[in-house]
This record gives structure tokens, sequence and C-alpha cells, in this order.
């Protein structure tokens, strides 16, 4: 069971991880991610924008190879994009599996592909302006990581 989604406005982490946990009642672990817009270094807004069909089809095959990789029950990819507020949430993934480190590795491999590679273009507000953001040198170690 694959679920990707990219969406334009707000979602619940909780009912979404409701939703995904009564879709996999075989799992015998499941794993999530939640990432949230910081609010340090004065940061008013994070926007995030894609090139829809780009994002989805490259989204859908990460997911993918997730679940091949890890022989997964089940795998969530919701990603949000547009402009938010410091606080709101922006990624959750979860996978789930019948050993729960094939459900760590496999979320793990996701957000280090989202962050490291993605078909995602972010930029931040401050007082100063919009700045848009690129990946880090840390980003691109852990996505290389998994070869």
């Amino acid at each position: 069971m694959l679920d990707v989604r990219v969406s334009e406005g707000a979602f619940d982490p909780a009912q979404e991880i409701a939703g995904f946990v009564a879709r996999v009642p075989d799992a015998g672990g499941v794993v999530t991610f939640l990432g949230q817009v910081r609010a340090d270094a004065g940061v008013e807004a994070l926007d995030i924008r894609h090139y829809p069909r780009m994002t989805l089809t490259g989204f859908q095959a990460l997911g993918e190879t997730a679940m091949q990789r890890w022989g997964l029950d089940g795998l969530m990819i919701v990603h949000r994009v547009g402009e938010m507020a410091p606080g709101a949430p922006i990624v959750l993934v979860a996978g789930a599996a019948r050993h729960r480190r094939d459900a760590f590795a496999a979320t793990d491999f996701v957000m280090d592909h989202l962050k490291g590679e993605s078909w995602l273009w972010k930029r931040e507000r401050t007082a100063a302006g919009w700045r848009w953001i690129e990946p880090r040198a840390q980003d691109h170690a852990d996505r290389a990581r998994w070869g």
C-alpha cells in the first residue's frame, strides 16, 4: 500500500497517521517522521514550489523504491507546497513493515532523498525578505550513504 500526495492545503498529521495505521493492520512496526516549519533565525514563512508533473512522479518512484527495498507493508508520503507559517507541518513520512528496523530504514531513506535530491524549491521569508534555500552539504551526504 503506497500513498503519495502533494498537498496545497494544511493537513492533520494525527488524522493522517491514524488512517495509515488502519490500512496496515499486519505491520509489526510503524515509523513516522513529521517535518515542521522552524521558527528559528527569524523565519516568518516558508514557501515551497514545485512542478506538479515532476513532483508526484518523483515521489511515486521514490516510494516504490523504498517499498521494494525494505519489503514494506505500506508507505505514506504527504508533502505540503505553498506558503506556511512557523510550526506548520511540511512533510509526513510513515513506513510500515513486519519488523521495526525496515520501517525505520525506509522512512530515513525517503527523508534523506527528499532533503538532498528533491523535486521541490524552497524559500523562506525573514524581516530581510525572501531567500532561496539550497540543500546543505550534510543533506547531500545523507542522501549519498544509500548508494
